[in-house]
């Protein structure tokens, strides 16, 4: 078809034209965009119009000839000239934004034998689509010609040699991404799949269970590490196993405890071995809350992606369930009615199942300014008082544009929406996680100078506008660290991603004059289209992790560490000459503690100690946890962290000055541990290159505490298992809670009339089941809370083992609940309504014993009718905390952290005054607290009680006060 053209490399057909229309993401026109053709070399044929129209006479409808559509930040795209017969085409094409890959499917840990075989597989997406991947071992690349591999790695015949870590490389023209590692383990033919000794792990006693022979209120109970195994392997090579195989307990014993007046049944683990992986399900909690009032985002939509997966409720509440396989939770938070700029948070969450609770706290959108689009518009951007913007950008004459690319003239609704790091309470605001990937696929994180949220729209606010040409001032003088302003960048973020892309550099302008005298600016370019949230950034390569752990307790112990508290640090930048007060924050980070604490990122310097600080705090639910005091003195046993490493630290609780501050956090200078010195070679600060001694790091290694302020309840679990990692849940008949998958929390309202608030026990044994009949589940232990307009009334919400199916899901087992006030009581009440209903559903527990109270539990949920209430959940302590929530407020539906102590009661008893010499369940459990075992380093059993009550009356507006639920958490 056609003739040769005069460079011998194509065909030209003169009576044919070609006319197109290349389009961007949002529809808008790609004025400029470069037509190529395919040949030999590229040869260049046209530019699009503004209007993102050309015209290209000659080509060839031969179905052979592709074009190659180009455009600065834009992912070359390519078209092939359909085969016709026509004179006339006409071809659209739309630019998609060039990226660099994304990771969605890292390569999952796997264990083998000496011998076996494993495929290793990784995937990404990205415009353009990635097509090259490289394969590491420890670092190492794996040769491609050898090895034959693309986005996944086969590796058989395998030897102890090939054990380690392994993570794929992907690549395409945008850049490169690096996959997470996975941890490949390779043990010998016949050699143990698992260590069969167990760890040592210590579980707490109830208070008339002292043991002398240990001199102590714990018992060792072991426990197996959740770790991957060798299992039974099915046929054929797959990128994740049918089957997940960990350690887990093998071989339990009973073993019988002696107590004060009686004996307490308890499972202790004596052999690991591998088996099936418990079953998880993993899911994300929280509200969303404006930052400036604490006004709910109401029924607004929740994005992962661009796909809509969830929304908020009426209270800004939010439920989200993960999807499996997720490494990195991106969210974006978006306002049907506008009020609230769209939030994207990148959240930590439970990789071993459970629910993370999550605050977002939202930027209200700032008023709309009208602008005349016909003349010069400056808009600055940072309002804090006694002090000049941070930057301010400049919108020339005419560079507003409709979606369409026709120039709009008119007055324009401009909101420009402005996060200022210089006010501190701004940090928990900050989008994303502050994270973009070089050139070589790794993440370094940045260090902002502000964020800015963008809106234009017409004068009736119904259709959106673009612009172009537009240039933001940024002032030096508002750049104290002088290295930054070789590195300040402009980024803009991806919403799918929650990474940073790079929009543009700044050049140096001096001689730019404002307010009559002359300033020094950073001047960058920036285009408004499809991206509206910019931000103004460096990247930062002085950085480190802090170790940090968070505990049940003030006693500090290993086995009451506590997994899904979200540690969260706010970096701050110093004053010039490193001063102790800084001006700024400059990066917000938060992690999920897991088994072995968090480490969490952090600037740090080297060189100067001082250089750089950081606020930590910890969350649980929603309530924060209370760090460890700094004043009067240093107590380097209780902070963790050994002198003179504390001093240089500078270690201070928030209330180190005021002691009426809340004490829910700490700040430290980020001095990077020397190599040379033993002393910082052993946390809490972690060079960053060491990132895995720091995650590995053994209890006895420095680190930063937080605690819970301990509430007035215990439990006890006769098939030991842990709240905070789902991964400890054994199949045991015996088991507390039945379905690691489901948690059905169940509690009775019990009422106290009485001067004096009362110790109430629930001693839960197997009632119907063959399996399980007059066997022990578990006790709990609850004090009652006083009535705050009821002098001599008290209420308590008591914990029980629901009746249900046990764990092989053969048949039910009607849980026998005893509940046992503590001292001289005597019942005076059962619910009428409960009462019926047990008469109904036989067989009926005896009650000869006025002082307590037998019952076989209900099957059915019932509700407050009853004073019995039931939530069932995918994580138990939310199941708990809204048991208790309604428990509290003697409703099915409601929610107090107040407790009603005469709505909604299944119980009633009066019991008489204690003499002065009677302790109480909770007083005996702390006046013998400064006895325990000794484990390295040994456990402080400080005297807990005064200073909770010291706390409780500095710290009203945190700490549960009585009459008051503390968090279940």
């Amino acid at each position: 078809m056609g003739r040769v053209n005069a460079d011998c490399d194509a065909c030209m057909c003169e009576d044919v034209t070609l006319h197109g229309k290349v389009s961007l993401e949002d529809g808008s026109p790609a004025a400029d965009a470069r037509v190529y053709l395919q040949a030999k070399k590229l040869k260049l044929l046209t530019t699009a119009d503004n209007k993102g129209t050309f015209r290209i006479p000659g080509v060839c409808p031969d179905g052979k000839n592709t074009l190659k559509i180009k455009k600065a930040k834009y992912a070359t795209a390519a078209v092939t000239v359909p085969e016709t017969n026509r004179r006339n085409l006409a071809l659209q094409v739309q630019l998609q934004r060039s990226g660099k890959p994304y990771i969605v499917k890292s390569p999952d840990d796997k264990a083998r034998r000496v011998g076996q075989s494993v495929a290793l597989c990784c995937d990404a997406v990205g415009t353009p689509a990635p097509d090259r991947y490289l394969w590491y071992h420890n670092g190492s690349l794996l040769d491609p010609s050898i090895y034959k591999y693309k986005n996944n790695l086969i590796l058989k015949n395998l030897n102890r040699g090939q054990a380690g870590e392994y993570f794929c490389k992907a690549s395409s023209d945008g850049g490169s991404a690096k996959s997470q590692s996975a941890k490949l383990s390779v043990v010998g033919r016949q050699e143990a799949a698992c260590n069969p000794q167990p760890q040592s792990h210590l579980i707490r006693l109830p208070h008339d269970c002292f043991q002398k022979a240990t001199n102590s209120f714990y018992y060792d109970v072991g426990k197996c590490p959740a770790k991957t195994c060798v299992g039974k392997l099915d046929k054929g090579l797959r990128c994740k196993d049918n089957v997940a195989y960990c350690c887990g307990a093998s071989k339990m014993e009973t073993r019988e405890i002696p107590c004060n007046g009686y004996t307490l049944p308890t499972k202790v683990t004596v052999e690991c071995g591998c088996k099936k992986c418990t079953e998880t399900r993993i899911t994300v909690r929280g509200r969303a809350t404006a930052a400036d009032n604490g006004e709910p985002l109401r029924f607004g939509h929740i994005y992962m992606g661009n796909k809509k997966v969830s929304m908020t409720g009426y209270k800004g509440t939010f439920s989200i369930p993960i999807p499996a396989d997720t490494e990195r939770l991106v969210l974006t938070f978006v306002d049907r009615l506008q009020k609230f700029v769209n939030t994207t948070k990148v959240l930590p969450f439970k990789e071993n199942g459970g629910a993370v609770f999550h605050d977002i706290k939202l930027l209200r959108k700032k008023a709309p300014v009208t602008l005349e689009s016909t003349e010069t518009n400056v808009i600055s951007l940072g309002e804090m008082e006694d002090d000049d913007p941070i930057a301010e950008l400049e919108i020339p004459p005419d560079s507003f544009y409709r979606k369409n690319g026709e120039l709009y003239r008119g007055k324009v609704k401009a909101s420009v929406t402005f996060l200022d790091p210089r006010n501190i309470s701004t940090a928990a605001v900050t989008q994303s996680d502050l994270n973009f990937v070089d050139e070589e696929g790794d993440v370094f994180p940045l260090r902002t100078y502000g964020m800015f949220s963008v809106d234009f729209t017409d004068e009736r606010g119904t259709e959106s506008l673009n612009a172009e040409e537009v240039k933001v001032h940024l002032d030096t003088a508002q750049i104290k660290m002088p290295e930054h302003l070789q590195e300040m960048k402009l980024w803009s973020l991806n919403p799918e991603t929650g990474l940073w892309e790079e929009e543009g550099d700044f050049n140096l302008e001096k001689s730019r004059r404002r307010k009559r005298e002359e300033r020094t600016f950073l001047v960058g370019n920036m285009e408004i289209k499809e991206r509206r949230l910019f931000n103004l950034d460096v990247p930062e390569n002085r950085r480190c992790y802090v170790k940090v752990r968070a505990y049940r307790s003030e006693r500090f112990l290993p086995s009451e560490q506590i997994q899904g508290v979200v540690i969260s640090v706010i970096n701050m930048e110093p004053e010039p000459g490193f001063s102790s007060n800084p001006r700024a924050w400059g990066r917000f980070d938060s992690v999920v503690t897991g088994p072995n604490g968090a480490c969490v990122p952090a600037f740090c310097d080297e060189q100067n100690p001082e250089a750089y600080t950081a606020y930590i705090l910890a969350s649980l639910g929603g309530e924060e946890l209370e760090a460890v005091s700094s004043a009067p003195k240093l107590n380097p046993n209780a902070i963790g962290v050994p002198q003179p490493y504390l001093n240089k630290l500078n270690y201070r609780r928030t209330d180190h000055e005021d002691s009426n501050t809340k004490k829910t956090a700490f700040s430290i200078n980020m001095a990077k541990p020397s190599p040379n010195s033993a002393d910082e070679n052993n946390g809490p600060i972690y060079a960053y290159e060491n990132l895995k001694e720091c995650e590995e790091a053994p209890y006895s290694a420095a680190h930063f505490r937080f605690y819970r302020i301990e509430g007035d309840r215990y439990d006890y679990n006769t098939v030991p298992f842990s709240e905070d990692d789902l991964m400890s849940w054994t199949d045991d008949y015996l088991a507390w809670w039945p379905k690691p998958m489901e948690f059905r929390a169940c509690y009775i309202k019990v009422k106290i009339n009485g001067p004096q608030e009362v110790n109430i026990r629930s001693r839960n044994m197997g009632g119907t089941h063959p399996r399980t009949i007059g066997k022990l589940y578990g006790i709990r232990d609850v004090r009652s809370i006083r009535d705050s307009e009821q002098r001599d009334v008290s209420a308590a919400c008591l914990e029980f083992k629901c009746s249900g199916m046990l764990y092989d899901q053969d048949r039910v087992d009607r849980t026998l609940v005893k509940v046992i006030p503590q001292g001289s009581c005597r019942r005076e009440s059962v619910n009428s309504m409960l009462h019926e209903y047990l008469v109904n559903h036989l067989p009926m527990a005896t009650n000869n014993d006025s002082s307590e109270y037998t019952m076989l539990a209900p099957l059915d949920p019932l509700g407050h009718n009853y004073g019995i209430y039931t939530v069932t959940d995918q994580d138990p302590r939310i199941a708990k905390e809204i048991a208790l929530g309604r428990c509290f407020d003697g409703t099915s539906d409601g929610t107090s952290r107040i407790m009603k102590s005469d709505i909604g009661v299944a119980l009633t008893f009066t019991c008489s005054e204690r003499s002065a010499a009677e302790q109480s369940i909770f007083e005996s459990q702390r006046n013998s607290g400064q006895q325990s075992i000794v484990v390295p380093p040994p456990p402080r059993e400080s005297p807990a009680f005064q200073r909770q009550m010291e706390s409780r009356r500095i710290t009203q507006s945190r700490v549960p006060m009585r009459g008051q639920r503390p968090s279940s958490y």
